[in-house]
C-alpha cells in the first residue's frame, strides 16, 4: 500500500479498516495493493471503449461522467464527487464490459483505487466492502434514473431555472457558462437553452451575457422549478 499519510489516518484509514480488519490475513494482504491516485484537473479518467482495470472512489475532487449521443452531442450523467464510486466503473467491473461513457477530472481530484483482481476477492471476502459498493451502487443508480427521467421528460425551462439557481448561489447570482455548457449539463441542444433564456431575460429573470449568465430574480426561477415539480 502506498505511505501516503492520508491512508494512514483519518476517514480513509477508517473506512480501509472497516473493509479489511487487521485480524483478517487474506484482507490485510489485498488491503497492501491498494493506491491513493492523485488527477489534476481535465484529465480522463477512463475513455469509452476501454476495459475497466480499477475500482476508484474519489476521496477529494469531482469526476464529470458523461455520454455522447449518435449525434456527437454530450450529456452529463452525473458527477462522482467525495466518498462517492462511479456507477458504470462498478458495473464493468462486475461484467466485465468496456466503458460506454467517458469521465474527466473536473478539479484536482484524490481517488482510492482498488485493482480488479482485489476488488473481486475483497467483495468476496469483506462483508463491509461489499455492503459498501453495493449502497453505493444502488444510490448511485437512483439518481441515474432520475437524470434520465429529467433529461427525457422534465420541462427544459425548469431544469434550466434550477441550474442557474444551483450555479449562482454563493456567486451573488453568477453563473459561469457558455450556452453550450448548459446545453451539456441539461442533456439538450444549446439552440433550446439559448431561446430558453431569451425568454427569461424577457421576464427580467436573468442577464445573459457571453460565457456567463447572471441571476436578476432567483424567487421567479425558483418559483417556475417549483410549478413544473408539482
Amino acid at each position: 500500500m502506498n505511505n501516503d499519510d492520508e491512508l494512514g489516518k483519518g476517514p480513509i484509514a477508517e473506512l480501509l479498516d472497516n473493509w479489511f480488519p487487521a485480524e483478517d490475513a487474506v484482507l490485510q494482504r489485498l488491503r497492501k495493493e491498494l493506491q491513493l491516485v492523485r488527477l489534476p484537473a481535465s484529465r480522463d479518467v477512463f475513455r469509452r471503449g476501454e476495459a475497466c482495470d480499477s475500482y476508484l472512489v474519489v476521496v477529494k475532487g469531482s469526476v464529470r461522467v458523461s455520454a455522447l449521443s449518435p449525434s456527437g452531442r454530450e450529456v452529463v450523467l452525473y458527477r462522482v464527487t467525495d466518498g462517492q464510486s462511479c456507477v458504470i466503473t462498478t458495473a464493468c467491473l462486475i461484467s466485465g464490459d468496456v466503458y460506454p461513457a467517458e469521465g474527466v477530472t473536473e478539479s484536482a481530484t484524490t481517488a482510492l483505487a482498488v485493482p480488479q483482481r482485489v476488488f473481486a476477492q475483497a467483495l468476496a471476502c469483506s462483508a463491509a466492502f461489499r455492503s459498501f459498493v453495493f449502497f453505493n451502487q444502488g444510490k448511485r443508480l437512483s439518481d441515474l434514473i432520475q437524470r434520465v427521467q429529467d433529461v427525457a421528460f422534465g420541462r427544459v425551462d425548469a431544469r434550466l431555472a434550477r441550474l442557474l439557481l444551483e450555479r449562482g448561489e454563493g456567486n451573488g447570482g453568477a453563473v459561469r457558462a457558455t450556452h453550450q455548457q448548459l446545453a451539456t449539463e441539461l442533456g439538450t441542444a444549446r439552440e433550446v437553452i439559448s431561446r430558453q433564456l431569451k425568454v427569461f431575460e424577457k421576464e427580467g429573470c436573468v442577464r445573459a451575457q457571453r460565457g456567463s449568465v447572471e441571476v436578476l430574480q432567483p424567487d421567479v426561477l425558483a418559483r417556475i422549478s417549483r410549478d413544473a415539480a408539482g
